[in-house]
């Protein structure tokens, strides 16, 4: 690609003008065979046209084969690296900020070969090619012409030392726009609930102020002073070119044609060095954009797969915390030596006040976070040596809030098992009593449930989360005060339910309502990261103090924190 590129640039700049000069000369100082020169020149003109558009088709067919596939990979590329990272990473990352970046990483290996093909490439062609044929046919203004361009890429080099700094800043207050920008549109409805779009506008202000002003900083660097001095530097250089080529052809030692040959190759190459200087800074600025995202890539992973992962024997679902210890923080310990097993088949229900640890045991039976010390294991298997995703396969979360993808309700059942059928997926939502609802939709089962959800109330939302869970059909669920958000007479309908999906299985559930748990195997109190009471419901409600006070306390059904 790059040989036919520069194969199609060697003929534009040194073949072309070369015939170009033949032409002047024989016209300027006609021999006795001027017709016979003149029409041949104008014949391989003809055929250099040809040749260079040929090369240059064939360049165009390689480099846009080539940059689409890149394109595409690229963006495969950083989907994947992203996802190796942990669920603390996206929750302390705006995901605003995420897609800004991964789009201007993409864009900027379009920007760095365009910039690498068109620019610097077709510029070294044209001006090594350029002092080539002026070496040849005038070696002073060759010598003078390369001259020039060390002056000039000097000078370029210590403007752009001063210009990088200034796009770093001017890129970094983008993400900063970007990530805001996403934060109150992600956030419409509370903005609007509390009738803060005023306050949201300003505070965007400030942001979108600090980015104006980064922003003209560049700017000023790149079209003001950058443009002074390389404006200078040429101006400076055609009045002393043009000086030496007067004066060598008052001397006889060049032509009228070597002149005009000169002229073309000057006002070409400055041309060539002002398009490339001004492309130092879009090179500058979009290897600052891959510079955030190959960031992000090298970041350490909090959460890892194993070297060599062992094949998953997590079958039946007993889950064993050994001698756990964890803390969000330094000063902030959540679990100090945990024990706690969990038979396989058995329900079982945390509870405490919020803090207590209820939704910590979760996120590091997921792996959503590492344990600092102690082990997790299913069925005798360590978590933490299998990879991430087998695990997650044998367990089925229901959260507090599910979020569901902006695709049809249908896709959002199949999450778990995308080869369902129609039916399968019918029959859970009856079981989860969301085949109601989803018939009475525009189009059913392929209506499209808007991001995140939105267009789907609360009810409806953990109806589909909780038939989502069901055809998973995993050996250990998981429910995050999974009904919380539906109606009493909804809830007493998809209790009975639940009941009937984790038959069989094992079932964890974080509780606030106490009310939803009283058929619970085993109910583990939990305080500050400790189990203070365990048992059933009848026998905590005798034996238990802090069950008892949590049940007594209750107001509507919920804990009083």
């Amino acid at each position: 690609m790059l040989l036919m590129y520069g194969a199609g640039k060697f003929i534009d700049i040194a073949v072309a003008p070369l015939i170009y000069k033949l032409i002047i000369d024989t016209v300027s100082n006609p021999p006795t065979d001027a017709a016979s020169i003149l029409w041949t020149a104008i014949l391989y003109l003809i055929g250099a046209f040809v040749a260079m558009n040929i090369v240059f088709r064939i360049g165009d067919w390689c480099i846009i084969s080539a940059q689409t596939k890149i394109l595409q990979d690229l963006s495969n590329y950083s989907l994947s690296r992203l996802q190796n990272h942990s669920y603390t990473f996206f929750t302390n990352t705006f995901s605003g900020s995420l897609i800004a970046k991964t789009k201007r990483f993409v864009a900027a290996f379009e920007t760095l070969h365009d910039q690498f093909v068109y620019s610097f490439w077709f510029g070294f062609v044209g001006l090594a090619s350029s002092a080539g044929v002026l070496f040849f046919v005038a070696p002073w203004l060759g010598a003078l012409f390369v001259a020039w361009l060390v002056t000039y890429i000097v000078m370029v080099s210590f403007l752009v030392k001063h210009q990088i700094p200034k796009s770093i800043e001017n890129a970094a207050a983008d993400t900063k726009v970007t990530g805001h920008y996403s934060d109150i549109v992600s956030n419409f409805f509370t903005i609007k609930m509390f009738g803060s779009r005023n306050f949201e506008e300003k505070e965007f202000k400030k942001t979108v102020a600090f980015q104006e002003r980064k922003r003209r900083t560049a700017w000023i660097q790149e079209g003001f002073w950058n443009s002074m001095w390389q404006g200078l530097n040429i101006d400076i250089f055609i009045i002393i070119f043009m000086a030496a080529s007067v004066y060598l052809w008052l001397g006889g030692h060049i032509t009228a044609g070597t002149i005009v040959l000169m002229q073309i190759y000057a006002f070409t190459s400055f041309q060539v060095v002002w398009a490339i200087s001004k492309n130092i800074v879009r090179v500058t600025a979009a290897l600052t954009d891959a510079d955030e995202m190959v960031e992000l890539f090298d970041r350490e992973i909090d959460v890892k797969d194993p070297g060599e992962p062992e094949p998953v024997r997590m079958s039946n679902g007993e889950v064993r915390f050994d001698g756990v210890y964890f803390n969000y923080e330094e000063n902030t310990k959540v679990f100090n030596n945990l024990d706690l097993e969990i038979a396989a088949g058995e329900k079982v229900a945390l509870v405490g006040h919020s803090g207590a640890g209820k939704t910590t045991i979760t996120k590091l039976l997921l792996r959503f976070l590492d344990v600092e010390s102690g082990s997790i294991t299913i069925d005798g298997q360590h978590i933490s040596h299998v990879k991430q995703d087998d695990l997650r396969k044998r367990i089925a979360y229901v959260p507090q809030e599910p979020l569901l993808f902006h695709r049809s309700i249908k896709e959002n059942i199949a999450y778990g098992k995308p080869r369902a059928t129609q039916k399968e997926i019918e029959d859970v939502a009856k079981k989860a009593h969301a085949h109601e609802f989803i018939e009475n939709l525009p189009k059913g089962y392929d209506t499209l449930v808007g991001e995140r959800g939105v267009k789907l109330s609360g009810g409806e939302r953990q109806r589909v989360a909780i038939a989502r869970a069901m055809l998973k059909d995993a050996p250990i669920i998981m429910l995050d005060e999974a009904t919380s958000a539906l109606d009493s007479v909804a809830e007493g309908k998809i209790q009975d339910a639940l009941f009937k999906l984790i038959k069989g299985k094992t079932a964890i559930v974080i509780a606030h309502r106490l009310s939803t748990i009283q058929k619970m195997d085993r109910i583990i109190v939990f305080d500050k990261g400790k189990i203070i009471e365990q048992g059933t419901h009848k026998e905590l409600l005798k034996s238990g103090k802090v069950y008892k006070e949590l049940w007594d306390s209750q107001v509507g059904g919920f804990i009083a924190e």
